[in-house]
């Protein structure tokens, strides 16, 4: 089996209070996916629980991310999550709190039958 990739999305999500680095993934994948309809799938005999999604996280603080709730964002296919560092952290003037940014790339692929 090789994976043919289809479609690369990018989405940006931002906790504005408590640095959830998972609230901000997941509204990154959630604004990477509203950029697409997947209606092409069904050209090559598919549907859309054949595709093979591979979300790649970057955030400030990789390991507070819930893979898990990540991929729930995901209504189709095989999902992988994977959280690196990356994103962006704003602080606030005081140092209390901070704005947590995470961007994600969605990558969706599908098997050409070879």
């Amino acid at each position: 089996m090789a994976r043919v990739r289809c479609v690369t999305e990018m989405g940006m999500g931002v906790d504005v209070h408590g640095r959830d680095a998972t609230k901000a993934a997941k509204r990154a994948v959630s604004d990477a996916i509203r950029h697409s309809s997947l209606g092409f799938v069904r050209l090559y005999g598919k549907t859309p629980h054949d595709m093979f999604v591979d979300v790649t996280i970057g955030v400030p603080n990789p390991e507070a991310v819930d893979t898990s709730a990540v991929a729930k964002e995901l209504p189709y296919g095989t999902v992988t999550v994977k959280a690196v560092k990356g994103g962006l952290e704003i602080p606030s003037a005081d140092g209390g709190d901070a704005i947590t940014i995470a961007n994600a790339a969605v990558i969706v692929s599908l098997d050409d039958g070879k």
